[in-house]
């Protein structure tokens, strides 16, 4: 398997960073036409190499839907501003200044720090200036009589951080007033003059345009036949936005380019490439162009640039859920490893260069919609980076030897998945189930893991050729009948207050996960074991939680009860 290694050397991080230093050019705020300029830039980049594409046109109008998602307005920022403590901040300094689909308007007056419950009390007339809950906040501004809105994020110090609204048509009923951004360091500065008694004065000023419709470009290139291996990796944010995820797009160009020449017909899987706009891109391609019967496996490239010394990163490789256990992550793990080495040991072993894990499933990018869909999906990021989502996220704080690891990681499991030997394959899946249960093990029982992964493997050796596994007869107890991302919003827009249950219920992060990796185990197991499976995945989970989520959404029919 190691010599996948010496053929992935030919992917060049200069080229990867020439091509971030390209996308980085384009304001890519989902709705804006700048996103699509930064599509059509992919697009012409695949031409000029002989790369098939196809390039399809969905919409932002406010109101279409992908899935359970509904895409926000169109809008293009054309200025903003903010004045105050006599400094005035514009977006020549960052587009950043302007939450992303804020209405055009101007306000002047005294600011006011939502810094407790009783101060939106006070909010009518006055700038709010608010450091979490955005949207919420947002709106209960506009209800609550504030003429303006101010954000900021902890931990961002002297950059604008990236803040958006994703308002829908709807919203424009009641979302009025401008809002902006403003770096930490400048918001607490506000904060600390009120907390002593002042008065700080603001003026802020946003002008944008709201076309009605803007093009949602899905960028999708195929190299061979399918079935294919699917990489993924979104091209909207904000300008800057290098490591996030200018990294990840500009790695799938040059992973094409690679690809499409060294394949030949001796390959039992073809390549196909997709550049689309978070989420909403990933929805749209699937419920309008995928057929899902073409992909083995999606590896999704999400800010893959990131390093400890530059951004405090750890290079993360999120698993395949149990629910889709493929050898996929395993391999992407075995190569980091074989090429994350730097200096040696006291017997001459060779050291990490950067801090590597892999970790069981998480949400957070594109890779999710693929998995509830039945495609094995996994992703290498690096996480965490300080400058993430702020204006400080820019090429001169990536990492090349962190794009070099990930990306020859990622090459040399393509071309190991596509032309290595069955007999090889196989017994590196027998050691990585080893592995992989192993670890398991080590805290709790995996009876009905071991299962998974059996079946698991038989699904990776109908695509490999490589004999091992086994399935089961499904005896799911639930149906998924509206699969997508599922938010408090969209109960929300099916039922109100079993939308406030819903967001109240799923406010700690780690049960919304737990929650999508239930209904894909609940499709395959009964009720008990679905539970006891993901007991043995990621440990404790608050059992009785989920059951009242799966309550709420079998009233607002996402679920039906087989």
């Amino acid at each position: 398997m190691r010599r996948f290694l010496k053929e992935a050397e030919i992917f060049d991080a200069d080229e990867v960073l020439s091509y971030i230093g390209e996308i980085t050019r384009f304001h890519r705020i989902q709705g804006s036409r700048e996103l699509v300029e930064a599509a059509e830039f992919i697009q012409r980049e695949l031409a000029s190499w002989g790369i098939k594409t196809e390039f399809y046109r969905e919409t932002y109008d406010g109101e279409g839907t992908y899935l359970t998602l509904t895409v926000p307005i169109a809008w293009n920022l054309i200025r903003a501003s903010v004045e105050a403590f006599g400094e005035r901040f514009t977006d020549s300094m960052s587009p950043l200044i302007a939450m992303a689909h804020s209405p055009s308007g101007e306000a002047e007056g005294e600011v006011l720090p939502i810094l407790r419950e009783s101060d939106w009390e006070s909010a009518g007339g006055k700038i709010v200036l608010v450091g979490s809950g955005w949207r919420d906040a947002y709106r209960r501004a506009n209800e609550a009589g504030a003429i303006g809105f101010i954000a900021y994020r902890e931990g961002t110090g002297r950059a604008f951080p990236y803040i958006g609204l994703f308002l829908r048509k709807g919203d424009l009923s009641w979302a009025r007033i401008p809002a902006v951004t403003l770096p930490e360091e400048t918001a607490k500065k506000i904060i600390s003059k009120v907390n002593s008694g002042e008065s700080v004065e603001a003026k802020i000023s946003v002008e944008a345009e709201s076309p009605g419709r803007e093009t949602l470009p899905i960028v999708y290139a195929t190299v061979g036949k399918a079935p294919y291996i699917l990489f993924t990796a979104h091209i909207c944010h904000p300008k800057p936005g290098a490591n996030d995820n200018a990294s990840g797009s500009a790695t799938l160009v040059e992973l094409a380019k690679i690809l499409s020449g060294l394949y030949d017909e001796s390959f039992r899987l073809g390549f196909a490439f997709l550049w689309i706009p978070e989420y909403y891109g990933t929805q749209a391609f699937i419920e309008e162009y995928a057929n899902i019967d073409d992909y083995y496996a999606v590896i999704n490239l999400d800010m893959v640039a990131g390093s400890e010394d530059r951004a405090g990163s750890t290079i993360m490789l999120v698993r395949e859920p149990l629910s889709r256990f493929s050898i996929v992550s395993g391999l992407l793990e075995y190569y980091i490893e074989a090429l994350n080495g730097r200096g040696s040991s006291f017997s001459g072993s060779v050291l990490p260069a950067f801090k590597f894990k892999s970790y069981a499933y998480e949400m957070g990018s594109d890779h999710d919609v693929f998995n509830f869909f039945g495609i094995p999906s996994t992703m290498p990021i690096t996480w965490p980076d300080r400058f993430y989502h702020s204006s400080e996220d820019s090429v001169e704080k990536l990492s090349k030897e962190t794009l070099e690891v990930i990306g020859k990681a990622v090459l040399a499991a393509a071309l190991a998945l596509a032309k290595g030997n069955k007999e090889e394959l196989r017994r590196f899946a027998r050691g990585y189930a080893m592995k992989y249960l192993g670890e398991l093990s080590r805290d709790r029982e995996t009876e009905i893991s071991e299962r998974l992964v059996m079946a698991g493997l038989a699904r990776d050796s109908r695509f490999l050729g490589m004999e091992i596994g086994h399935g089961f007869e499904s005896r799911g107890w639930l149906r998924w009948e509206k699969k997508g991302i599922i938010s408090g919003e969209y109960v929300s827009s099916m039922d109100e207050e079993l939308g406030k249950e819903f967001k109240e219920l799923t406010r700690e992060r780690k049960v919304l996960l737990h929650l999508h990796e239930l209904l894909m185990l609940s499709e395959l197991l009964p009720e008990e074991e679905a539970f006891k499976a993901l007991e043995e995945e990621f440990g404790e989970v608050e059992g009785e939680k989920l059951k009242k989520l799966v309550q709420i959404l079998e009233k607002t029919g996402i679920l039906r009860r087989l």
